[in-house]
């Protein structure tokens, strides 16, 4: 049984065939719909944060495909606190065929996924964001026709969806470049693995400070909140040190003149994303959101549909 809790944990032609199956689904469902391959099964969310794209795309992917999906908050189970993990993982495999756990620590979602009986998907934690990056390889792909060379240009704060990403683009063979304050760098064990596995694809991993150097050349520029869910107490140092990393107008035009411009959502425009980036003719912010439906709908099909 397999989970979904890294890219680091898939070898590169599983996570193609991913995206190749995405793709399938997505044009099999703009013609007419999906089979209802996940017919009479039930996928648990469990949330102790707040989502939007995360709960719909996961709640309608599995309504899509013939199956249906609970949601359990926070008040609801109290992961960890109310009942232990384990017993969580060891219940809900007895009510459920898959889990998906959108969670702070990322040790809870491999608690999860060492009891439970059943697939676990890691929708967010504090180290990793896989489905996005998933979901950002498939648009990316759909928008170039290929992914093997391309420069993806990471600027801001090094975190989950940063640490997702460059697995991401190790895998596909991307040359991945990241621009971050010196405190606020992506994990050195993250770099590391991921710069091992570009040794064997053809990609590349190169830390910057300057923002106008990582993005020199690059065909996509992408951009997160600069203060994550947790990081409240941290927000005025953060916004000090990020300042300088804006996404603005003056930034992409330092790029390729075909790149397109990527935020995971949710923006805060006037921060890391200025209004006439995230609006203007660079902008692939909305396609890349709904692309969160389109690569789960592939998860799902390759961890429950037997």
């Amino acid at each position: 049984m397999k989970h979904f809790l890294t890219l680091a944990d898939w070898a590169t032609s599983e996570l193609w065939h991913m995206i190749q199956l995405a793709v399938h689904l997505k044009l099999e469902w703009q013609s007419g719909g999906n089979r209802p391959v996940l017919k009479d099964k039930i996928l648990a969310m469990i949330f102790q944060k707040p989502s939007l794209r995360t709960r719909v795309s996961f709640e309608v992917a599995m309504k899509h495909l013939g199956g249906d999906a609970i949601m359990l908050g926070p008040d609801e189970i109290g992961l960890g606190r109310r009942e232990s993990i384990p017993d969580v993982a060891r219940v809900i495999s007895g009510y459920a065929q898959g889990i998906m756990a959108r969670v702070f620590d990322h040790e809870h979602v491999e608690q999860l996924a060492a009891y439970a009986g059943v697939p676990v998907i890691n929708g967010l934690s504090d180290a990793y964001h896989p489905c996005q990056a998933l979901a950002d390889m498939l648009t990316i792909y759909e928008h170039f026709g290929r992914l093997q060379g391309l420069r993806l240009a990471y600027i801001g704060d090094g975190n989950n969806v940063a640490a997702s990403l460059v697995q991401a683009a190790a895998h596909f063979g991307m040359h991945f470049t990241i621009a971050t304050p010196q405190q606020y760098q992506l994990p050195k064990p993250v770099l590391a693995s991921a710069s091992a596995l570009a040794q064997q694809t053809g990609a590349s991993v190169t830390v910057y400070h300057d923002p106008a150097e990582a993005v020199k050349h690059a065909d996509v520029i992408y951009t997160d909140t600069w203060v994550s869910m947790g990081q409240e107490a941290e927000a005025e140092a953060r916004m000090a040190a990020m300042q300088p990393y804006q996404v603005n107008e003056q930034l992409v035009q330092r790029a390729s003149k075909d790149v397109i411009v990527m935020h995971c959502l949710p923006a805060h425009r006037g921060q890391e994303i200025t209004d006439e980036v995230a609006d203007g003719p660079h902008s692939m912010i909305f396609p890349q959101a709904e692309n969160r439906l389109h690569a789960q709908k592939a998860i799902l099909v390759r961890l429950m549909a037997g």
